[in-house]
């Protein structure tokens, strides 16, 4: 049963499985070697063989944690650092978790005490599911290894459907999967004496809103550069070669940059283009390589393409998702292992924790019209933040101001800077079938969410609640995740996020806001860090939001109209079969109908993945 389990995630570590079964605990690993090639092996078993180890990612200060503990009279007897983590978690427990700096899931049991630890990294990089059968708790990176044990079957969850439907993710620990659980980000979970008691080990925290601060710009910037560039240096270590995803905008090319400091010549960069101009950043990315001289290659996606990967995509992902952007990252992953790489640097996190994307722009501009609703001109802003949409230089100031809901939302509510884009988003369960609505009942997908932030969210500055709602939901439910791991590990390789390393999301919920966003420019503090190592044509241009071709993607797919045609009883039938003709013919409008094209075909491509072509919703809410 374990090498079954283990098998279903051999794409996560196709270089070597460990199995460990003693009757108490059963554990599986399948091993991605890169850093003990020769002798990080898993599971790993303390040197009293009291403990016992399996562990998912990386510890990245593990040169320095294994130094201390060397000075304490530990005897070191691999070079891994698995062996780090365990020896550091036998002498501290949970407490070790604070001395991380690292993206990990692991699993440690005590056998003298019969406990067993589950723990996940702060930010949510590495997942860990879990599901209970009869008193016994079964866990994995992914639902596939879950699946595989006796008992476990795939039912949708409702609930979770509808979270994606209206918040493009599932809110952990709930999954699209009825009864499987997700270990939030930065949560332990301890089961002992048949009890499983799970907390928050870390938490992101903010200033108080009003509270002051006096540096100045300069040492600011000058404090992140260094952070930056020791969170990528410690980033580069590994037994194996380390490239780096460029996409062309600032984020991954400072940290192609700074990473060229520490490897000069030899980074080897990667990149995707596409043959829509309205999503390729090619030219930006051809700037960035002769800036930095690598070593570079890219690999060109067509809606084709995106079409033939998307069933893949959605089997990585084990959830419906309302965009076809993670396809592409598929194809591009794929490259790279292709070219001999395991491991990748890329610039997730930067918007989230720099306040970069436009939906922290367009909270600062809905409230400043909603103080003078009355005014001509303030609304014209709106058309300034989406520059790259043409459907919005169009309208007038009054369409703009009702779009995007000046008036229509409470200043105080605290999820306003995401009401327009949920409001946008639930616009696709227009689409749910009358059973579905029936089960669904009056469940608020926003009021869950509202009830999950931190009692302190009221004290924040607005544009550090904005930043609270992307980096503790969004990107951990989606961008890391769907769009993330689940995508370069579906092709064995490690993504590292040097945004994201902890010392530097602790230091920039810090920054005062008007560092962040200054104006309407975003991530100016940022910018001004990456003066002199990046060039001013990047630094300098519009953000682009990295996105791919949606529904036009699927006009060749033949297997499209056999997928919407299963019966599920989650869609309303005739509606989807409009909404297909409409796509066939290319005559899409706006972002609903694109993305419930996307959500509903890849519901349907799970339930027929993953729950069969044969269960009604009534017989999976049974």
């Amino acid at each position: 049963m374990l090498r079954s389990m283990a098998d279903a995630v051999a794409h996560r570590g196709p270089d070597e499985m460990g199995i460990h079964a003693d009757g108490e605990i059963g554990l599986g690993h399948r091993r991605l070697s890169i850093v003990g090639l020769a002798d990080g092996q898993q599971p790993m078993l303390s040197d009293d063989g009291n403990l016992l180890l399996s562990f998912n990612g990386e510890i990245f200060n593990y040169v320095e944690l294994r130094a201390e503990l060397v000075a304490r009279g530990e005897r070191f007897r691999t070079g891994s650092d698995t062996e780090v983590l365990l020896r550091l978690l036998a002498l501290h427990g949970e407490a070790a978790l604070d001395k991380l700096n690292g993206d990990f899931a692991f699993a440690l049991y005590d056998r003298r005490r019969k406990r067993l630890m589950l723990a996940r990294d702060r930010m949510g990089v590495r997942p860990l599911f879990y599901t209970w059968r009869n008193g016994t708790i079964v866990f994995a990176s992914e639902v596939k290894a879950l699946l595989a044990f006796p008992g476990v079957s795939a039912e949708m969850d409702v609930e979770a459907l509808d979270q994606i439907f209206t918040l493009w993710a599932p809110i952990a620990p709930q999954t699209a999967f009825r009864d499987i659980f997700e270990l939030p980000p930065a949560h332990l979970m301890v089961v002992e004496n048949g009890h499983a008691t799970t907390r928050a080990w870390w938490s992101l925290d903010f200033p108080d809103m009003g509270e002051t601060d006096d540096r100045s710009e300069a040492d600011v910037a000058d404090q992140l550069l260094a952070l930056l560039d020791d969170a990528t240096r410690i980033r580069l270590r590994a037994d194996v070669p380390v490239g780096a995803y460029l996409s062309g905008g600032l984020d991954s090319s400072l940290v192609s940059a700074l990473a060229a400091r520490h490897v000069g010549n030899r980074l080897r960069t990667f990149s995707v283009t596409f043959d829509s101009a309205e999503h390729d950043e090619s030219a930006f990315q051809a700037e960035m390589v002769r800036a930095l001289g690598t070593e570079h290659t890219s690999v060109g996606t067509s809606g084709d393409d995106i079409a033939r990967l998307f069933p893949q995509v959605v089997r990585a992902a084990e959830r419906p998702i309302l965009r076809t952007a993670p396809a592409p990252l598929q194809r591009l992953s794929a490259h790279v292992r292709n070219a001999g790489y395991k491991v990748v640097l890329t610039g997730e996190g930067s918007d989230e924790i720099f306040a970069g994307y436009d939906i922290f722009r367009e909270g600062r501009v809905r409230r400043f019209v909603a103080r003078n609703p009355n005014s001509a001109f303030r609304a014209h802003l709106f058309r300034r933040l989406y520059h790259y949409l043409p459907g919005i230089q169009s309208q007038s100031a009054e369409y703009l101001a009702a779009f995007f809901g000046v008036g229509a939302d409470r200043l105080d509510d605290p999820l306003f800077s995401h009401r327009p884009r949920f409001r946008a988003t639930a616009q696709t369960k227009l689409f749910y079938s009358e059973d579905l609505r029936a089960q669904l009942g009056d469940y608020d997908a926003t009021a869950m969410l509202a009830s999950r932030l931190p009692a302190r969210f009221t004290k924040w500055h607005p544009l550090h609640q904005a930043q609270y709602l992307e980096t503790s939901f969004l990107m951990p439910g989606y961008i890391l995740s769907s769009q993330g791991d689940r995508v370069s590990m579906a092709n064995a390789v490690e993504g590292r996020f040097p945004f994201l390393d902890h010392r530097l999301v602790e230091f920039a919920a810090r920054i005062p806001t008007g560092m962040k966003l200054k104006g309407l420019d975003e991530k100016h503090i940022l910018k001004r860090a990456a003066s002199g190592l990046v060039p001013a044509s990047i630094t300098g241009r519009s953000k682009q939001p990295y996105r791919a071709p949606d529904s036009e993607s699927f006009r060749n797919a033949a297997y499209v109209d056999d997928v919407l045609a299963t019966q599920t009883g989650l869609f309303n039938p005739n509606a989807v079969q409009k909404l297909a003709q409409k796509a066939r013919k290319g005559a899409m409008t706006g972002f609903r109908d694109n993305a419930a094209f996307v959500g509903i075909l890849s519901t349907q491509l799970w339930h027929r993945q993953f729950a069969g072509t044969s269960s009604s919703l009534t017989e999976n809410a049974a």
